[in-house]
């Protein structure tokens, strides 16, 4: 008895667009359905080479921060139904952390975050591509609500990487992405008729695997 291949749906869009949040919106509305989810923002690369003062200049909006090998790599061991462990990144010393989260493999998998239509290598994995577009000052408040609560990040600091990286990075990378999308998501999470279409779509997915089981 033969299994289809794991989905593969990537949410691209600028930091603070609301992308997790259309991730978390999906993921919610299949309670105990067979989905994982991957984040980018894990597959940073290792830096434990570089001394502290050094790691503070590190630009997380560029294509090369990513350790985008190791994340198609696990990428691809998941769509032959084999667990990988998924990295953890520590932002408050700015390397990989010695810890990994377990992974099984799922029919559905939700690849989520700000560059993954940036590799062709990556898209090629993709059945859907969907990139979350929302405007630049809803985007800079949220990161700066965010990097400040959980982040540990004074708010000088946010704002001083937003200009001289995460905008320039945005208009160079993220943004230029959106046309490989198939499906381009205004204002997030609030968004909830795109929501409910991408859920119907999976929905209708997961049939079709269950059927190819019996």
């Amino acid at each position: 008895m033969s299994r289809k291949k794991p989905i593969v749906i990537g949410v691209a869009g600028g930091s603070g667009s609301g992308k997790t949040t259309v991730t978390s919106e999906i993921y919610r509305s299949f309670p105990n359905q067979s989905i994982a989810v991957i984040q980018q923002d894990a597959y940073y690369k290792v830096q434990d080479d570089k001394p502290f003062e050094e790691r503070l200049l590190t630009n997380y909006d560029h294509p090369l921060a990513f350790d985008t090998d190791l994340l198609i790599a696990q990428i691809k061991e998941l769509l032959q139904f084999r667990p990988i462990k998924k990295p953890v990144y520590d932002y408050t010393v700015h390397t990989r952390s010695d810890k990994i989260v377990p992974v099984e493999p799922k029919d559905v998998v939700i690849l989520e975050g700000i560059l993954i239509l940036e590799d062709e290598r990556l898209r090629n994995l993709m059945d859907i591509k969907v990139f979350v577009d929302t405007d630049s000052d809803l985007r800079i408040i949220r990161r700066l609500l965010r990097d400040t609560h959980e982040r540990g990040r004074s708010v000088e600091s946010v704002i001083n990487q937003y200009l001289t990286a995460v905008r320039p990075m945005h208009l160079r990378f993220v943004e230029p992405t959106k046309r490989y999308a198939d499906i381009i998501i205004p204002e997030g999470g609030k968004n909830t008729v795109a929501i409910d279409l991408m859920v119907t779509k999976i929905q209708t997915i997961l049939k079709e695997n269950e059927r190819a089981l019996n």
